[in-house]
């Protein structure tokens, strides 16, 4: 998505925002499976498919029936979870994908690889 749009959406009020997401969802009905972790504001967990924690998030995901598309209202390691899970045919679509965790940001690689060694 470009700069442009994403400063045009900012400047949209909560209501247009929910309206906007209840039109697509409309449109595309269970071709899309909206995902929205614990922590997500009332209006998007209200519109979500599922709403949890990011493992179950991800695996209701994978079964759900249609789901050609997820959108995972999350942070960042949470879609890329869902990706994992995801069956071949499910694209994995993340609103924020700078959207990050502190402490799953705190590890660096090299960090994670030493500790899946012993």
């Amino acid at each position: 998505m470009d700069l442009e749009k994403i400063a045009r959406l900012e400047k949209l009020s909560e209501e247009e925002l929910t309206s906007r997401i209840r039109e697509i969802r409309k449109q595309h009905g269970k071709n899309i499976c909206l995902l929205a972790h614990l922590y997500q504001r009332k209006r998007i967990t209200e519109l979500a498919d599922f709403v949890g924690d990011s493992y179950g998030l991800s695996k209701s995901a994978a079964q759900f029936e249609g789901g050609k598309f997820i959108v995972f209202a999350g942070v960042r390691f949470m879609a890329e979870s869902a990706r994992i899970l995801a069956r071949p045919e499910q694209a994995v679509l993340h609103p924020d994908p700078e959207a990050g965790c502190p402490m799953a940001d705190m590890a660096s690689l090299p960090q994670v690889e030493a500790a899946w060694e012993h």
